[in-house]
């Protein structure tokens, strides 16, 4: 399971099984990187309901 975020300057996925971490950073700054870790955080219940509708697991 994972989520990509988009930024002005690139985009980051990061996985959210087994844990939340940075997979992946495309352009992003570190600020940037910071931010979207932490928005990924705060917002992982939604996001894990939205994978599971979208893909059914």
């Amino acid at each position: 399971m994972h989520v990509r975020v988009m930024g002005p300057n690139g985009e980051a996925k990061y996985w959210i099984e087994p844990t939340i971490g940075l997979a992946r950073n495309f352009g992003l700054t570190p600020a940037e990187i910071t931010e979207a870790l932490r928005l990924v955080q705060e917002h992982e219940d939604e996001i894990r309901r939205a994978w599971q509708r979208h893909f059914g697991s």
